[in-house]
């Protein structure tokens, strides 16, 4: 039991030692020499987890997207109406962004790197599945705009990482108003007009 504990506190350290490096290097600045050191592991204890670079990269990422999608979607329920659900997802997503910045950031990074596997990637955006089926929901009952998820994605939730780390950097604050009139602006860029 005391060497399963170890192992996976092994794992553990390496996830987190490649998300820091990540965050704050850049991918290609992050060598497995550098995640071993910071996780305190010899190099080749990395090779017992992981295959290489890549496969830690995108176990990283599926791990780090699971959880921001079982906060965001750990009080959502599909029975809920199509407005009050998005509103639920949405701030959960935004409080999620804000708390849990390391990953965030993380996640913002590999959206916009190659990096990320296109197997990995298409794992992501099965955790996404809930959000997607309420989109779909309220396109066929004409309350959400008919078009790609993509843009849905784009025009409501990529704003939060920009909003993100604009207050990383001491640019700006981000308190509830804000919060508030970001979700408003993010609804009422999908929602079809009254």
């Amino acid at each position: 039991m005391a060497a399963l504990q170890k192992s996976i506190e092994k794992r553990n350290a390496l996830i987190a030692a490649t998300i820091e490096l990540v965050n704050n290097n850049g991918f290609h600045a992050t060598s497995m020499s550098k995640i071993a050191h910071m996780a305190q592991v010899s190099p080749a204890t990395i090779y017992l987890y992981f295959a290489n670079k890549q496969d830690l990269v995108n176990k990283t990422y599926i791990e780090v997207k699971g959880k921001y999608t079982d906060y965001a979607f750990e009080t959502y329920t599909e029975k809920m109406p199509v407005a009050a659900g998005f509103e639920i997802i949405w701030k959960r997503i935004a409080d999620f962004k804000l708390k849990e910045c390391k990953y965030a950031m993380f996640l913002a990074q590999c959206d916009n790197t190659p990096m990320i596997d296109e197997t990995s990637r298409q794992e992501g955006i099965k955790h996404l599945q809930p959000l997607l089926d309420l989109w779909a929901r309220g396109k066929d009952a004409g309350i959400i705009k008919p078009i790609s998820d993509y843009l849905l994605y784009a025009y409501t939730i990529n704003p939060l990482s920009f909003l993100m780390m604009s207050e990383k950097r001491g640019a700006f604050k981000l308190d509830a108003t804000h919060v508030e009139e970001a979700y408003q602006a993010a609804w009422s860029s999908i929602k079809v007009p009254a």
